[in-house]
């Protein structure tokens, strides 16, 4: 695909009608499960958008920070680093493997102390921890279709009697006085929500909930919006923004229909960088200024329909400046970056602001693609351009070290004040 020249407003691309991103029709999953489900959560959500607050909702009330928060992907050992290359509010670690697997985070270190000390170095570097907690999916038995495999595991009796008591241990593991950030299951809730499985959900949250509250008052429970839950992708075919509206009131719908309340809410944007999909699977996933608008319209819409704050994680890396990034494994191009903090960031970022959206979380959603690290051991690289990307890398980072100097920037201008409720 011939592609327009990449600046550092963006780096956008033409417009396509192609799918964006993970649309993951999986209407067969209604099958699987032989519970009640409440069928009108989807008109109450068409209803509703006819009534959306003004107002935000309230931030947690221990949210570490009163100003629009910047963080990324980071593993054990590396927080005093990350802290030096910018002021980054947070970091985030997947908790996975599996509950029955012999290989799940509680074996990471002894007795599920990886939590522990993953907190304690966030903590000594002043940065917030984020654990995304994605353990069924990779339990066994395992299968082809993720959807039907994460209800089923839900189902499973002795499987989620495991389940509980790894979350139980993880409560009593980042119990303190300081907030810790729980992602729960990022993908399960649009599979749910694809099978109205709204009984199954309501059980799974309440108990998440219940936990929580009795064990880690401190830690913030993070439920995930995934926006293709509906069946539909909204940032396909130029939709209009009543469309669009449409879509997220029913992604808000579902999230009310489960009678509980989490802290804050997670999205996503794509779980990798746009130059991976093109060349590795052959989509357009790149975004368009309209396709940025319309995100910003679909958080503004959940936020105050959902009643909750709203974080952007695992947003790509890659960017289309620095001649580091050519399309090859670990240094695939994205636009996300330069969008949200390229030298037009404070226009950019102001639309999810007022959207609701607290934060950013950059990180690389698979192998391959590109992370603001030297995940390829390849060090500092500076290949031919491509398309007009020609800054000159002098970071070993696989995005030619772009990702972290914006960041910097940003924060060294003061950054974003949220707004009030």
């Amino acid at each position: 695909m011939k592609r327009s020249s990449s600046t550092d407003e963006g780096g956008l691309r033409p417009h396509s009608s192609s799918v964006k991103h993970r649309t993951r029709a999986r209407y067969a999953l209604a099958a699987l499960v032989p519970l009640l489900a409440v069928s009108s959560w989807a008109s109450i959500g068409a209803a509703s958008a006819r009534v959306v607050s003004t107002s935000l909702p309230a931030l947690p009330r221990t949210w570490p920070t009163d100003r629009f928060a910047i963080g990324m992907a980071d593993g054990p050992g590396d927080a005093a680093t990350l802290r030096r290359a910018a002021p980054f509010a947070f970091r985030y670690q997947y908790l996975s493997g599996g509950v029955n697997t012999g290989s799940g985070w509680t074996t990471w270190n002894p007795d599920g102390t990886f939590v522990t000390r993953y907190d304690d170095e966030s903590f000594a570097a002043d940065i917030t921890p984020v654990f995304s907690y994605y353990m069924l999916l990779q339990s066994l038995p395992t299968g082809t279709d993720e959807g039907v495999v994460d209800l089923a595991h839900l189902q499973n009796p002795s499987l989620m009697r495991a389940y509980w008591s790894q979350v139980r241990l993880f409560f009593r593991r980042a119990r303190g006085s300081r907030p810790v950030v729980l992602q729960v299951e990022p993908d399960l809730w649009g599979y749910l929500e694809q099978a109205n499985a709204v009984v199954l959900a309501r059980s799974f949250a309440r108990e998440l909930v219940a936990l929580r509250n009795a064990l880690a008052p401190n830690v913030l429970l993070a439920y995930h919006m995934s926006e293709w839950g509906t069946g539909h992708d909204a940032f396909t075919g130029n939709p209009s923004d009543a469309t669009v509206r449409s879509y997220a009131a029913r992604s808000a719908a579902f999230y009310r229909s489960l009678g509980t309340h989490f802290d804050i809410a997670f999205t996503d944007l794509s779980d990798r960088d746009a130059g991976y999909y093109e060349h590795v699977e052959h989509r357009n996933t790149w975004f368009s200024a309209q396709d940025f608008a319309h995100a910003a319209l679909y958080d503004a819409t959940f936020v105050r329909l959902a009643g909750v704050r709203l974080v952007v994680w695992q947003v790509p890396l890659g960017n289309t400046v620095m001649r580091s990034e050519n399309d090859t494994w670990d240094h695939y191009q994205d636009n996300r970056v330069q969008w949200y903090l390229g030298t037009n960031w404070r226009a950019h970022l102001g639309p999810l602001v007022k959207a609701g959206v607290i934060a950013l979380l950059f990180g690389r959603g698979a192998d391959g693609n590109t992370c603001a690290c030297d995940a390829a051991h390849d060090g500092v690289t500076n290949p031919p351009p491509i398309d007009g990307n020609v800054g000159i890398a002098t970071s070993p980072d696989d995005d030619g070290g772009y990702f972290k100097s914006r960041v910097a920037l940003f924060y060294k201008a003061g950054g974003l004040a949220l707004l009030p409720t």
